[in-house]
């Protein structure tokens, strides 16, 4: 590793009762704080998982409603659908900036992640737009991320990195990966590194306008 850098530890497409309380229990084991941002549909009937991430120092974060495709690629009127939906079952678990993660499909960035209907209802809403700038796709290769992971972490820049509580298996490696990076002296924290925040409580801090899809007779 060149040079630890700080990494910030998130979780998508969560709550799952197979593979969540087992994360959480991880993070429990090192004294570890994640995000959590969560699927709507999913935290309806497992809101308790949800509630121990809360109540365990973790911050819950809005992911949509159904994470069917980016907001840019979608009709301009699923945004209240899949976000506003989803912030109302968050309610009092949600982070006092108000989390939201736009779907990457497959973790790409770029103008398909929100569309001009989105960008408005999270500044109106004062939304912070989180993004990322680590993928190792656990989501579809379960057993061989790790090395990936590691890979991505190198240093010596701010990491937010991005793995899924999902029931393919790929959590099983968690605490090795975890292990792994703090032998190699990486820190953590839960602080998202700026570059990765371009709207901040509604107010824009970096180019969010470049991750919008702009159609004609559309505003931004």
């Amino acid at each position: 590793m060149t040079g630890a850098p700080c990494v910030t530890l998130s979780f998508d497409n969560g709550p799952e009762p197979e593979a969540t309380p087992g994360v959480l229990d991880v993070l429990r084991a090192r004294g570890l704080h994640a995000t959590f941002f969560v699927i709507g549909r999913k935290l309806a009937p497992h809101r308790a998982l949800a509630e121990r991430a809360h109540a365990e120092g973790h911050w819950i974060g809005n992911h949509s409603w159904n994470h069917s495709g980016p907001l840019g690629e979608r009709p301009p009127e699923e945004a209240e659908a899949e976000i506003s939906r989803t912030q109302d079952v968050i309610g009092d678990l949600s982070h006092p900036d108000r989390l939201f993660r736009p779907q990457g499909g497959g973790g790409a960035l770029g103008p398909h992640l929100l569309s001009s209907a989105a960008l408005d209802l999270l500044t109106r809403g004062r939304f912070t737009c989180v993004l990322w700038n680590a993928v190792p796709g656990d989501f579809r290769d379960p057993e061989g991320w790790v090395e990936r992971a590691l890979d991505l972490c190198r240093g010596p820049a701010p990491v937010a990195l991005v793995l899924h509580d999902l029931p393919n298996g790929a959590m099983r490696h968690l605490d090795r990966f975890l292990g792994r990076l703090a032998d190699q002296g990486a820190r953590f924290t839960q602080d998202f590194p700026a570059v990765c925040v371009p709207l901040r409580r509604g107010v824009a801090t970096g180019p969010v306008a470049d991750y919008v899809t702009h159609r004609a007779g559309a505003s931004v």
